[in-house]
């Protein structure tokens, strides 16, 4: 069943704040004055659409506080610039670290929102020399832009992906040095990390973000967890999501409540040693 509502509010993500941070994340507020495992990422963590996101899901098996700390379309330069976030996140006894895409975070070509990374800000004087045949006041989010930049010139383009590849790496790495306790990078997509040859698909999410990239990041963190849609999840689209007549397009781009589920199994099983706890039967 597909819950499909009027309104943009279709589902009420009981918007709260952490600490002194401007930034809104799901609710309902979990408590952080004791344990609990913390979970970074982006739109799939938060659980757009999701009534139970896998943050939930993994709560219950664990009886221990998820705080789910997801951003929609997040890339690594929103925790860097909210040190509060990382601080708290730093306490959890373990977190949870998605793995988003690449395209989302300042460098020498472009700058985006600092809450907000999805938002292109603008173009520096590099890119526009780079593509003095694209008009950049006509972008307002960055894998518009760069499809855009792929359309016109696939050779300039790669000029542009090496330095958001190089500069992920990095942000990913600092990001990760912030967070002393147990890690567990999370592969959450349709298709494994693909090969650097293939890493220019600006189809596929995580976008331009490769198995070197990602191997570069493992020896910081605990494990490595990918956790691809089975055939059930494939086939059951957006059945269970929650969204209005005109995000229809925009649910079916996310993982629904049963690729969720399967997150959450796994991520429970490889959590409940980290944390000392003992995973409970699923309900699903």
């Amino acid at each position: 069943m597909v819950y499909a509502f009027p309104g943009a509010g279709a589902l009420d993500y009981f918007a709260c704040h952490y600490g002194t941070s401007r930034l809104l994340f799901r609710g309902p507020q979990r408590p952080t004055d004791g344990d609990f495992i913390a979970c970074l990422g982006g739109s799939e963590t938060y659980g757009k659409y999701i009534p139970q996101p896998f943050a939930d899901l993994v709560e219950g098996m664990l009886d221990m506080p998820v705080v789910n700390l997801g951003c929609a379309n997040a890339g690594p330069d929103v925790y860097l610039a909210e040190e509060g976030v990382t601080a708290l996140a730093a306490r959890a006894r373990a977190v949870v670290v998605q793995i988003c895409g690449a395209q989302n975070l300042t460098n020498r070509y472009y700058a985006v929102h600092p809450r907000r990374n999805d938002r292109f800000l603008g173009a520096t004087a590099l890119l526009r020399s780079l593509f003095r045949d694209i008009d950049f006041t006509e972008f307002s989010f960055t894998r518009h832009m760069l499809t855009s930049l792929q359309a016109a010139s696939p050779d300039r383009f790669e000029v542009v992906a090496e330095e958001l590849r190089a500069a992920w790496v990095a942000r990913m790495r600092l990001l990760l040095s912030r967070l002393p306790g147990p890690v567990v990078l999370l592969w959450m997509a349709d298709v494994p990390p693909p090969s650097p040859a293939r890493r220019a698909d600006l189809t596929h999410a995580p976008l331009l973000v490769d198995a070197e990239m990602v191997a570069a990041l493992k020896p910081q963190a605990a494990t490595l967890l990918e956790v691809l849609p089975s055939a059930e999840a494939r086939a059951a689209g957006t059945e269970g999501m929650a969204f209005g007549p005109l995000e229809g397009p925009a649910a079916a781009n996310l993982p629904g409540p049963r690729h969720h589920a399967e997150v959450a199994a796994r991520l429970a099983a490889v959590l409940a040693p980290l944390v000392g706890g003992v995973t409970k039967p699923s309900s699903g």
